[in-house]
């Protein structure tokens, strides 16, 4: 445990941090170090019942009385995940200021959802953006244009933790890396300390709200569901997390299990190699984490004060300036084991439109959609219950070259499958099928 002394020691005079920071980051690492990595026992893995995930279609239908709704919203807090960046798609700044549709970007989508909502029902669900140092700066700027709306948009920033040099254990910006080079956001799993070290979970506590809802802010189906915030609210679950049925498309997403009595998170990398073939098929293990979570305010006070949610520890080796470095991180999935009454629902595929590559900006621009009081909402008029299958070549992977090569968007609704390779570039009105 020199390692571990060494690395207390340079960490306490790193001054960019907080000291909230420093310990998140040493318990991170000290729990790495001790090994104390979950083996799963595949005998014990049970598929979980309908009590624990929940089909949507069993929940009770939201209050019809206005003044009921009112009162569930009320009790709501909207928070997106806004810590990354758009680099994947050749865009710098946040991911969540790409335009999707209609010149609207995925904020200003979200924006206009939630307006809607307190407009209708006269409520104040406010939506909360956590933002990572690398998001921050240019997140503040753009929040800016929304001041006159009717939601109070909060923003906090998740840990900023040393990156760690694999060779001898030290933080990289106590070798001089003191730029962003030197520093990691740990995942969404620092979501839960992030949002109570902001302070920002007592004050939400303190206006009467009791649920989050958590989502990816790429994910464009994640929107306010009154069914689940009513079924969570009568049933007292401290956490739902939304799963849906699982195609060829999604194999490596994580999955809910029954294990020891306990809903649980099992993701690819928890799964011995002689087992994998088996968690991607679909047979056995029907559903997916889309990442929308709901949980208890109260709940996640209680587990952070006592330090109870360990979650398992996602190694992320990288490589700085030719320095080998080792990022630990979390996912937010993996606390459904911590929480009382845990339970998955089953969602429509509907809740899961998630934008990573340019391919996915096809499918959202098209007129496979419409937009709707800043709902993406799937057109009627396609026969296949699936999106076609879209890949692009790496001449489209930025998002300004994608729109180059695209006089106008292509109709799509019959199309099952596309693939583009080396350099075309599309006319205007053209249908694919």
């Amino acid at each position: 445990m020199e390692k571990l002394e060494h690395l207390k020691s340079a960490v306490a005079a790193l001054s960019e941090v907080s000291e909230n920071e420093k310990n998140g980051f040493i318990n991170l690492v000290s729990r790495y170090l001790s090994g104390e990595a979950q083996h799963i026992e595949w005998t014990k893995i049970q598929t979980p019942t309908d009590e624990v995930v929940v089909p949507y279609d069993t929940l009770s239908p939201s209050p019809d009385d206005p003044a009921e709704t009112k009162k569930l919203l009320d009790k709501l807090v909207v928070l997106k995940l806004n810590g990354g960046l758009g680099t994947t798609m050749g865009c710098t700044g946040p991911k969540s200021v790409i335009e999707v549709r209609n010149g609207l970007t995925f904020l200003d989508l979200i924006v206009i959802q939630i307006e809607n909502l307190n407009s209708k029902y006269g409520c104040n669900v406010p939506l909360v953006l956590m933002n990572s140092f690398n998001t921050h700066d240019d997140t503040l700027k753009i929040v800016d244009k929304y001041s006159n709306s009717n939601i109070e948009i909060h923003t906090f920033n998740q840990s900023q933790y040393p990156r760690l040099v694999v060779e001898d254990f030290a933080p990289l910006p106590s070798k001089g890396q003191h730029g962003k080079d030197g520093w990691y956001p740990p995942g969404h799993g620092d979501v839960f300390p992030s949002l109570m070290n902001s302070g920002k979970l007592d004050a939400f506590l303190s206006q009467g709200k009791e649920y989050v809802f958590v989502a990816n802010s790429d994910n464009l189906g994640a929107i306010v569901d009154l069914k689940i915030l009513n079924h969570l609210v009568q049933n007292k679950n401290e956490y739902c997390m939304e799963v849906t049925p699982k195609t060829l498309a999604d194999v490596k997403g994580g999955t809910l299990i029954s294990y020891e009595g306990k809903v649980q998170l099992l993701e690819i990398a928890q799964v011995p190699d002689e087992h994998v073939n088996e968690f991607k098929s679909i047979e056995k293990f029907k559903i997916f984490n889309t990442n929308n979570l709901w949980v208890n305010l109260n709940a996640i006070k209680r587990l952070v004060e006592a330090d109870a949610l360990k979650m398992e520890i996602i190694p992320n080796p990288k490589e700085v300036n030719g320095i080998k470095v080792l990022q630990l991180e979390t996912a937010a999935g993996a606390a459904i084991r911590f929480f009382d009454h845990a339970i998955g629902i089953n969602v429509p595929r509907s809740r899961f439109l998630p934008v990573k590559a340019t391919s996915d900006l096809l499918l959202v621009q098209s007129d496979l959609y419409t937009l709707v009081d800043g709902f993406v909402i799937r057109n009627k008029d396609r026969a296949n219950p699936t999106n076609p299958s879209i890949e692009l070549g790496p001449e489209f992977k930025k998002v300004g070259n994608f729109l180059s090569r695209f006089k106008s968007i292509p109709s799509i609704i019959e199309l099952d499958s596309l693939k583009v390779t080396g350099d075309v570039w599309f006319g205007a009105g053209i249908v694919l099928k």
